[in-house]
């Protein structure tokens, strides 16, 4: 039975991801922003944290690209294409910072057809915009911060039974789950958290 979520503790080096983190803030650091939801709605009831992008040319995608490929062979089996909008998000959750229950792929996003019958025009531009839509497929998250240096903050997750368990805090663990699949950051009540954020896309499911 495949699994909903699993995850590797990929033993990057403690000076690798110090290195990653001081690279990451000296670049992108000054453009963090408040986090948005899918869609680019600010909702701050129900996610509160900062972040900013960083591009697929950074040196990080490669390596992450490299574990999403092989969750997808031992585990998932899902068409995949690449990372969604070529970015990645580093996200920091401050203290009384979270992101309440979500998930990151739902069909109310989607394309709705708007072909009735046999009216060729509508069809054919249905057919054109099926065949360019790319969905959220697989979601993950890097731990960067220590577990020592924040409290709070755990990613949780929601099976398909209604039971709640949670990611590993420990730092470099790479968590990959189905997009679909029910998640929420409990909030930070001391230090930051930090992690890397993306989502693999692929063609709508048949």
């Amino acid at each position: 039975m495949a699994s909903q979520a699993i995850w590797y503790y990929t033993d990057l080096p403690k000076e690798i991801i110090e290195g990653l983190e001081k690279d990451l803030e000296k670049t992108f650091d000054k453009e963090l922003s408040e986090s948005k939801l899918h869609g680019d709605v600010l909702d701050k009831e129900k996610r509160n944290s900062r972040n900013t992008w960083i591009p697929t040319y950074h040196w990080i995608a490669g390596f992450l690209w490299h574990y999403v490929e092989m969750a997808n062979r031992e585990n998932f089996l899902y068409d995949i294409r690449n990372i969604d909008g070529e970015n990645l998000q580093y996200a920091h959750y401050g203290v009384g910072e979270y992101y309440k229950w979500h998930n990151d792929a739902g069909i109310a996003n989607l394309y709705t057809p708007k072909a009735r019958g046999n009216r060729g025009i509508e069809i054919a531009q249905d057919h054109l915009n099926t065949q360019a839509e790319l969905v959220r497929k697989l979601s993950f998250t890097l731990q960067l911060s220590d577990p020592e240096d924040y409290e709070g903050g755990q990613v949780q997750f929601l099976d398909e039974n209604g039971r709640t368990y949670f990611a590993p805090k420990r730092r470099g663990a790479l968590v990959l789950f189905d997009s679909r699949t029910q998640h929420r950051v409990l909030k930070v009540t001391k230090g930051v958290r930090k992690s890397i954020v993306g989502w693999v896309v692929g063609p709508r499911w048949k």
